[in-house]
């Protein structure tokens, strides 16, 4: 019996010893499961840590810089009477431009009459007889090479050889003596008749200088005085507009000519009719454009000059000067073909916009902090205001790589 009992306390101890190991096992698996969870936290953070240093380290080689520049600027109202020498080298200088051109038009003939005309040229003649000049009367007699005659138009002087043997020369406007178009002719060869059976016959000759052309007989078409008028009225509007056209597609690239400078002569008496078929004439009218050309960096430095006293010779453009008002001075006795000084005045309101060297202004900016910024401004007077922009926002100096600036400015159009 007792036996039995010692037994059972023996098992009974064991029971009470059996639940404490499964405590400890539990206690020990808590603990496990913290320390995971607190290292997945720190490799979350190192993570983010170097996800972030590298964006900041990437950042850095993206580096860009954005500077906006607004130029100085002056508004003036000009009424400057200035002077200009043609191609000179000076302060200012102007070039000629001249244009010649034409317009036809044709007009129904109101009837027809009996025309008589002789065809007319020009001769060159010349004097390899001696040093002696030679006068020629009018209507000297002239055989030409077509064995016809023709007549000179002016009294003439035929110069005598130079001291080399050269023969003297001297051009004459010639007529043929009978009308018609048997008398027009390419170019020919003549002798003076007068001189026929004298030892002047063979040494003073003529060769006509281009063809002999006109001559007619017959009838051609009658314009009305009223119907000549018309067209002649609207072949200068139409042949001034063409001038004009001509000479604003020829100006060259930092030249201008202002409307007012450009000057159109246009004769009456370079009209011709030209008789047609079908009872009609073309009437052709032709003419010249004279304009005065200048270059616009040499003018606008002029203007400068005069308006603005602290002007120190830099680069300045003027945005409106096309719409400047030009008035040439004494133009009814301004000799177009052979000026070479005029005097005009310029007036109207213009902006006058100091340009930026942006070449030496972006060096001057490489690698340079973000605080001296505004001290580099101050070296450049031509600048009146201007704004940087770095990307990304908390970089604190300009890129040091030229492409990595951009530099934008604000220039007036």
């Amino acid at each position: 019996m007792s036996k039995l009992l010692l037994k059972d306390m023996i098992k009974i101890k064991d029971i009470r010893k059996d639940p404490r190991p499964r405590k400890i096992e539990k206690r020990v698996s808590k603990e496990t499961a913290y320390d995971k969870k607190r290292s997945g936290y720190m490799l979350w953070f190192v993570a983010i840590i170097s996800v972030a240093f590298f964006f900041f380290a990437v950042s850095f080689l993206f580096s860009k810089a954005e500077i906006t520049v607004n130029p100085k600027t002056k508004d003036v109202v000009l009424n400057d009477n200035l002077s200009a020498n043609k191609d000179s080298n000076g302060d200012l200088s102007f070039d000629l431009v001249v244009i010649g051109g034409e317009e036809n038009k044709t007009i129904k003939a109101a009837g027809e009459k009996d025309v008589v005309i002789k065809a007319t040229g020009t001769t060159v003649i010349y004097n390899a007889f001696g040093a002696s000049a030679q006068t020629l009367a009018i209507d000297t007699r002239l055989e030409g090479s077509n064995g016809k005659i023709y007549k000179t138009q002016a009294k003439t002087v035929v110069p005598g050889m130079d001291k080399k043997g050269v023969p003297g020369s001297v051009e004459v406007k010639i007529y043929a003596s009978v009308a018609g178009a048997d008398y027009n002719s390419s170019p020919l060869d003549f002798k003076i008749i007068g001189f026929k059976g004298t030892p002047k016959y063979a040494k003073f000759y003529g060769r006509s200088k281009g063809e002999i052309t006109g001559g007619f007989t017959g009838k051609v078409p009658v314009v009305s005085d009223e119907d000549k008028a018309s067209a002649l009225a609207d072949l200068k509007t139409a042949l001034s507009a063409k001038l004009s056209q001509k000479a604003t597609n020829q100006i060259p690239n930092g030249f201008i000519l202002f409307e007012d400078a450009i000057f159109i002569k246009i004769d009456d008496s370079n009209v011709s009719l030209t008789d047609n078929k079908d009872n009609n004439a073309t009437l052709t009218l032709k003419g010249a454009l004279y304009g005065f050309l200048f270059n616009e960096g040499k003018l606008t430095k002029k203007i400068a000059k005069d308006n603005i006293e602290e002007y120190d010779e830099s680069e300045v453009y003027i945005p409106n000067i096309r719409d400047l008002t030009f008035i040439l001075a004494d133009k009814e006795n301004v000799s177009f073909g052979g000026a070479q000084t005029i005097n005009f005045n310029l007036s109207g309101p213009a902006k006058i916009v100091w340009k930026l060297d942006e070449e030496k202004f972006t060096a001057d900016l490489l690698e340079r902090s973000k605080k001296d910024f505004n001290q580099i401004l101050s070296q450049y007077p031509n600048i009146d205001s201007a704004n940087l922009s770095l990307t990304p926002m908390w970089k604190m100096s300009i890129p040091d790589k030229l492409e990595d600036i951009k530099v934008i400015v604000n220039y007036p159009k």
